[in-house]
């Protein structure tokens, strides 16, 4: 900690380094959360990776929505990359330090992968109300054209998104203070260490993080009251039962994804508790993109047949290459 104060001390030097305070643990139980979290990050990055290997092989799975579904699982391995891996290092680090060039890649892309998630969470909403609502033209209506147009804008707007808050954040000076009370660069910790003006950044979040995490989230939702609506209209059981099955995934993941952004951007402690904004980042950052590819297997009937056929393949070759 004296370490800590003595770099923090320096007055009106621009800061070329960040001091990330990280998580809130006690020292004897360090260890144990090291292990913890690189269990966490070993099973995000072979769940997601299982999933876009199972939807790249198996030719039943080469449908829109496991198109979305794998750059899902592929942004949530990228999301997962940007952070854990530096939180593993600097919970084994007298000084947990990052650059500062290294923390704005950092920024921007979680910033990326973030409002990525958001984006096609959006576009698999989309797919399941044309799926549900209109299921004769479901085929003319999700053209490939239409998906790959999907998926090329949610990255474009991402990039360029997250491009504009780090050009932002680049034009801020940083002097004295350079402990940020976080396990990552996140954007409203940065603002708080700036001493020059930020309110221009301050109003580009706003309005962005309307556009980027609202409007996404609203149109979900306008999605599904359409689709409930639908359901409802169906006479059969088994179709209630088909057209829920088919949305119960999905709508696992949009709750875990905003719920968590929900509880930590817009309803805020009375406190303004760090811990709280830390554990809840924690959350959407760590244990959501390991619990979506358990969602998807659990949950998919289509995940788990080719799960079984791969792996029926692979047998029969082993067996016949013997």
């Amino acid at each position: 900690m004296s370490q800590i104060q003595s770099m923090t001390g320096r007055n009106q030097t621009p800061v070329s380094e960040f001091l990330l305070l990280g998580l809130p643990i006690q020292p004897e139980h360090q260890n144990l959360f090291y292990v913890l979290f690189l269990a966490m990050y070993l099973t995000t990055i072979l769940g997601n990776l299982l999933i876009i290997i199972l939807i790249h092989l198996d030719s039943h799975l080469h449908t829109p929505m496991y198109l979305f579904l794998g750059n899902l699982s592929f942004s949530d391995l990228c999301f997962s990359s940007v952070t854990i891996p530096k939180l593993l290092q600097n919970m084994q680090s007298q000084v947990p330090s990052i650059p500062y060039a290294v923390c704005l890649t950092q920024m921007y892309f979680f910033l990326c992968f973030a409002d990525l998630e958001s984006f096609l969470l959006v576009a698999m909403a989309y797919d399941r109300y044309v799926a549900i609502c209109f299921p004769l033209h479901y085929t003319t209506i999700m053209s490939l054209k239409l998906c790959l147009s999907l998926v090329v804008l949610s990255w474009v707007l991402t990039m360029l998104h997250a491009l504009l808050h780090t050009l932002l954040v680049v034009r801020l000076s940083f002097c004295s203070d350079n402990v940020i009370p976080h396990f990552f660069c996140e954007i409203s910790a940065l603002l708080k260490l700036a001493c020059s003006n930020t309110h221009v950044n301050e109003l580009v979040i706003f309005i962005m993080g309307g556009l980027v995490i609202v409007t996404p989230f609203l149109l979900i939702l306008g999605s599904y009251v359409q689709i409930f609506s639908s359901i409802l209209k169906v006479p059969s059981a088994r179709g209630i039962h088909k057209a829920f099955s088919t949305c119960g995934s999905h709508l696992s993941v949009v709750s875990l994804f905003y719920g968590t952004i929900i509880g930590l951007y817009l309803c805020p402690s009375a406190n303004n508790s760090t811990v709280k904004d830390t554990v809840m980042a924690l959350m959407y950052t760590v244990v959501t993109p390991m619990l979506n590819p358990f969602i998807y297997s659990l949950r998919n009937r289509d995940m788990k047949g080719a799960l079984r056929r791969v792996f029926c393949k692979k047998a029969i070759l082993f067996s016949v290459s013997w």
